[in-house]
């Protein structure tokens, strides 16, 4: 398997994202950072040495992406901000376009978790803030 062909899998089947890992091929459709989050707590196993493809990455999906210690990752499109955290994680990224930072699903602003990660100078810092947002808008729900 290689990241073409997850790039593949990632547009024929619709996904959100796409991660390998050895055999293990898992198609994911939520949005947002909840998949990854919940692979990073439930299946941490499944993220060490994987490689992703995925529609969006913000700040907060590359930071769950470099705590869970992926080696690979596209994205349609990717925050500066992500790209250079993924980076100095030492991670391979490919992209199809680079954004100053992901707008938010109306289209009004910022992503709240691009805007809840942009103080944060590690993938550590970034993942209580994340948790916190999940948890509430669950809460929400």
């Amino acid at each position: 398997m290689d990241i073409d062909q997850l790039i593949e899998i990632l547009h024929r089947d619709q996904c959100s994202c796409v991660v390998a890992n050895g055999n293990d091929i898992t198609c994911y459709h939520r949005r947002g950072v909840a998949d990854l989050l919940s692979m990073l707590h439930n299946e941490p196993g499944k993220l060490v040495g994987a490689m992703i493809a995925d529609k969006v990455i913000g700040k907060g999906a590359a930071a769950l992406m470099v705590l869970g210690g992926i080696r690979q990752a596209y994205a349609d499109v990717i925050s500066t901000p992500a790209l250079e955290l993924l980076k100095r994680a030492s991670i391979v990224v490919t992209y199809g376009t680079v954004v100053s930072n992901i707008i938010n699903r109306l289209g009004t602003g910022i992503c709240p978790v691009e805007q809840l990660c942009a103080p944060c100078a590690t993938a550590a810092e970034c993942l209580p803030l994340i948790e916190q947002f999940i948890s509430e808008q669950q809460t929400k729900q």
